[in-house]
């Protein structure tokens, strides 16, 4: 703890030279009470903290909305209570707002590169490998540039810039209040939950988002925090925004029997889908660098390319949702249109450099494709009698679930928002099926595929700090037994007789790594007759089965669950495969529990209710 009695006037040199005696009971005493009592020792003044912050970012987020919403309004010259996508383009400000926008953008971040240079930390990034620590100023600097991509009608979302917002503010005001590392990710992870309920009048799909996404895993030490600052986010931004629920179907949705599969074909195709979004937007990105252009002038040329696609389809303009709902906006080619530009518009909006995330144009993504689907099994299989309105929610769910990578906070917005526990069964069971076809096929969300392009070793919030450090490095043993590949089962019974060892590895004439040997299968006595002309390399397995120094300790779990084996070898190098120790399963398993275990400790805190136990 920090010494706070320094700075206290009447104190040391003061004190010494006469002035006032009190000032130094004063300063004793209040010295005394600091060390019983501050933020850093007390779970309850950490929830009230997360809830006076969740109350700000609601307020933020309210006035990033109204604000967006008539700079919209200004730039495209729209009617009173007309959102930017529903009514016929000019064709003057839907090419040349766009335009402009990019290039006070590229403008402005080429400016600002010179000043900061380093990439903006994210609340998933900052949580996973910065113990919490983000940069007020970036991301300042993130949400000013989201909001006037999204001004300019660049088809990304928000919901960047209110969770970069409301993180970077909990997390700037941690650190002055020198939070615990534990309890700062937490605060990290409550300005990120406050910043989607209060975006979606979701509470408990904006607490989920930070379990999920930035704290990694649900805990009883973070649930009053982060849902205190949940709901308070929700109650300011309704001061702001009237309370308006922006996915709301207006309707109950009828689901029963065969409609369970129905929703499950949705999910599943709905996973491909999201690949698809997610790769257009790599896509893209690769099409823009290669363009003969300065950096500063993409935004501008990918304004110019979007516009041209808002004029065939206005809807695709902007987050998504403020378009006419997909249930009512046509036959099934103007959805798939629909579908199709919005598509387009994202991967060529986010690949020229506007800034933004996927976060509502994946649920407009998948409510359009919910919506064909709908119309396509009217017209297919009338005789089933699904409700199209489930279909929509379905896909909307299950296609911002894959990108999104949050699956149980799409199931809560979806029951939160339409407060239909038959649709949200539903949506669970697409839900379910499109992260497993995600998580299989491609294997990342849409940001953890953003940092994987960027060299950044994490694929999400578990990955935290003390995780990456737990290595095979300083996992495995250095007393390897290795012996030639080409000596005989002979020899080696008189190098290790029974009961010397369990297991040895084999190496070539190189010492490259040639695979494991077991030795009860080397003292089998089937092994007698042969025993002279066998060799080591035709009992050796696994030899494609190793682990890498860096490997952390979840890749080295994962490994061992792949190899089907309770011991493998840490080899120096993928190119110089010589044995440098070997890791067993039991001890990785056990190094990983104290790990979590002192954690967790951190987490709950040496802290009582009040103040230190």
């Amino acid at each position: 703890m920090p010494d706070n009695s320094v700075p206290i006037d009447g104190v040391g040199e003061n004190a010494q030279a006469g002035t006032d005696p009190y000032s130094a009971l004063d300063a004793s005493a209040a010295t005394t009470l600091s060390d019983r009592w501050s933020v850093r020792d007390s779970a309850l003044a950490v929830v009230g903290l997360a809830a006076l912050v969740g109350g700000t970012v609601g307020l933020l987020v309210g006035l990033l909305h109204e604000g967006v919403l008539m700079l919209q309004a200004l730039a495209f010259d729209l009617p009173d209570g007309e959102r930017l996508g529903q009514s016929a383009p000019d064709l003057l400000r839907t090419l040349g707002v766009p335009v402009a926008g990019g290039l006070l953008l590229g403008v402005l971040s080429a400016l600002v590169r010179r000043w900061r240079p380093n990439d903006i930390v994210d609340a998933v990034e900052a949580n996973a490998l910065y113990g919490g620590k983000m940069s007020l100023i970036d991301s300042l600097r993130l949400t000013v540039t989201t909001a006037l991509s999204n001004g300019s009608g660049a088809s990304v979302g928000m919901e960047a810039a209110y969770t970069q917002a409301g993180a970077g503010l909990a997390s700037t005001l941690g650190q002055r209040l020198r939070l615990r590392r534990a309890d700062l990710r937490t605060m990290v992870g409550c300005g990120a939950a406050a910043a989607i309920a209060a975006a979606y009048h979701a509470p408990l799909a904006g607490a989920f988002y930070a379990f999920e996404l930035v704290l990694g895993g649900y805990t009883l030490a973070a649930l009053a925090p982060v849902g205190a600052a949940a709901v308070l986010a929700v109650a300011a931004s309704g001061l702001l925004t009237g309370g308006e629920v922006p996915l709301a179907l207006g309707r109950p949705v009828v689901i029963a029997g065969w409609d369970y599969a129905a929703c499950g074909v949705i999910g599943f195709l709905a996973g491909w889908l999201s690949i698809l979004a997610m790769q257009a937007v790599t896509a893209a990105e690769r099409g823009f660098k290669r363009l003969p252009i300065p950096r500063w002038m993409r935004p501008a040329v990918g304004g110019l390319a979007f516009g041209g696609v808002a004029l065939a389809v206005p809807a695709v303009m902007g987050s998504g949702p403020g378009a006419v709902p997909p249930e009512l906006a046509g036959g099934a080619l103007a959805l798939a249109l629909t579908l199709v530009a919005k598509i387009l518009a994202s991967a060529l909006s986010l690949g020229s450099g506007f800034r933004g995330g996927l976060f509502s144009a994946s649920l407009f993504i998948g409510g359009l494709f919910g919506g064909l689907l709908g119309i396509a099994t009217d017209g297919l299989l009338p005789q089933l009698g699904i409700d199209s309105g489930l279909l929509l929610l379905v896909g909307m769910g299950s296609v911002a679930a894959g990108i999104v990578g949050a699956p149980v906070t799409m199931v809560l917005l979806v029951l939160e928002t339409t407060q239909d526990l038959w649709a949200a069964s539903g949506v669970l069971i697409g839900v379910v099926l499109s992260t497993t076809v995600v998580r299989q096929a491609f294997g990342y969300s849409f940001a953890t595929w953003r940092f994987h392009l960027r060299g950044v070793p994490i694929r999400g919030a578990y990955d935290i700090g003390w995780l990456s450090e737990l290595t095979a490095f300083r996992l495995m043993r250095r007393d390897a037994k290795t012996v030639p590949a080409t000596l005989t089962v002979q020899a080696l019974r008189r190098l290790y007789p029974l009961g010397a060892a369990k297991l040895v590895f084999a190496v070539d004439e190189k010492g490259t790594y040639a695979g494991m040997v077991d030795m009860a299968a080397v003292h089998d006595p089937d092994q007698d007759a042969t025993a002279t002309e066998t060799r080591v390399a035709d009992l050796a397995t696994k030899a494609d089965a190793v682990l890498m120094p860096g490997d952390d300790a979840r890749t080295v779990l994962g490994r061992f669950g792949s190899a089907e084996s309770e011991t493998l070898p840490v080899l120096s190098s993928p190119t110089d495969r010589r044995v440098i120790g070997y890791v067993t399963e039991s001890f990785a398993l056990r190094r990983y529990s104290q790990a979590l275990e002192r954690q967790r400790g951190e987490d709950l805190g040496e802290r009582g209710l009040w103040g230190r136990d």
